[in-house]
């Protein structure tokens, strides 16, 4: 049974890697665009929020109509939209360069609907799949989101070294090429049943269901910050050029964001534990990074987050299928929605304070280690959300 549906999972993984390749992308660039367009960082963050404001809609379409869908061409149009959405992202700014921010903005709403849709079937289609570990192979899915991301900043970071920043725009058509092998594998393989039912159940736990949403929204907030600010934020505190702050920070992150996973995938057990530990340790970390003034913390601070942060966001949902299984893809959908709303008003809020701050003291380090304190706030409350999620589920059983 699960050899007949070896080519749909192999595509749920090819389109895991592309994703993060266009996730990843704009926070590899935001200093390019700093520096060529002189976007703000709030603008910049802005683009972020556009981004999962995009995925947000994304899902609630279906939560609410994921009936209504085929949802094996929805599957495999999805890469080429992703595809689409690139080639707009460096070609409008390289058309109307005085119109950058515009064109950057076009170009993100496009390939964040296509990444949307992804989040919104891939987990529901490698959860029924007949497997032994069900949480094991989500994790084992999401780990190829860092080996996406880990291609895109090597190949991204050699290229703009190599060729210069002023010719970005070709990274992004050089990433636009692989979606359409994820098309080929979703329209040759055989997918599995998705319960496609309008609305979540009225007989489903509806107070725990918000706290796994709230979960994931805290979880979400928590990646997605450092995820997005990383390379920034080590090129601004630290003064480490940009060259190896990709690599040392955002490389750094991406591979201990997979590693987290795959071990999880190999010897997980207990995944409400592991969201504890993950939130506290991210704590720590965005403490580290806004107080200590080190290179080499702020460096590791980075990179950690990648490890602790790696189960927030599949932790998430294998927590709901445990407490509250076999609801069907519409609580995916509104699973991914919160997280989607976390990952987008994070990001947001830490271009926002580095705004502020460095207009303040004219020091744009500061106005990062700022955003940084202030991010640390995230997985502060994911914890407070997690312990009333295991008073309320113990009084349900």
């Amino acid at each position: 049974m699960t050899n007949v549906y070896g080519r749909a999972k192999a595509a749920c993984y090819s389109s895991y890697i592309t994703s993060a390749a266009a996730f990843c992308l704009p926070a590899i660039m935001f200093s390019t665009f700093h520096e060529l367009y002189g976007i703000s960082y709030t603008l910049l963050g802005t683009l972020v929020l556009i981004t999962f404001l995009t995925q947000l809609a994304m899902d609630l379409t279906f939560s609410f109509f994921a009936h209504r869908f085929n949802i094996k061409a929805t599957v495999s149009l999805m890469p080429l939209v992703t595809s689409a959405g690139l080639v707009l992202y460096g070609g409008l700014p390289l058309l109307f360069s005085e119109h950058a921010f515009w064109g950057l903005a076009v170009g993100t709403v496009v390939f964040s609907a296509g990444t949307g849709l992804a989040e919104v079937l891939l987990s529901p289609l490698i959860a029924a799949m007949p497997s032994k570990s069900p949480d094991r192979e989500m994790s084992r899915m999401h780990s190829l989101y860092a080996c996406g991301v880990v291609l895109a900043i090597v190949v991204s970071t050699l290229y703009l070294h190599i060729v210069g920043r002023e010719r970005w725009s070709f990274l992004a058509f050089f990433f636009a090429l692989f979606p359409f092998i994820t098309a080929a594998l979703f329209r040759t393989s055989t997918l599995p049943p998705l319960k496609t039912q309008p609305a979540v159940k009225e007989s489903i736990d509806g107070a725990g269901f918000a706290l796994c949403v709230m979960t994931i929204f805290f979880g979400a907030g928590a990646e997605l910050v450092m995820t997005n600010w990383a390379s920034g934020f080590i090129e601004a505190a630290t003064g480490i050029p940009k060259f190896l702050g990709d690599v040392l920070g955002m490389a750094a992150f991406a591979l201990l964001l997979g590693a987290g996973r795959v071990l999880y995938a190999k010897f997980g057990r207990n995944i409400y534990r592991t969201l504890l530990f993950g939130m506290c340790g991210a704590v720590l970390c965005y403490l580290a990074a806004a107080f200590f003034d080190s290179a080499v913390i702020n460096v590791a601070a980075c990179g950690l987050t990648g490890l602790c942060t790696s189960m927030l966001w599949p932790g998430s949902l294998s927590y709901m299928e445990e407490k509250l299984p076999a609801l069907g893809i519409t609580a995916y959908a509104m699973m991914a929605a919160g997280g989607d709303l976390g990952a987008s008003v994070a990001p947001q809020i830490m271009g926002a304070v580095t705004d502020a701050v460095s207009a303040a003291t004219g020091s744009d380090g500061l106005g990062m280690r700022a955003g940084m304190l202030v991010s640390a706030l995230f997985p502060m409350l994911g914890v407070a959300v997690l312990f009333i999620a295991k008073r309320h589920f113990v009084k349900k059983s």
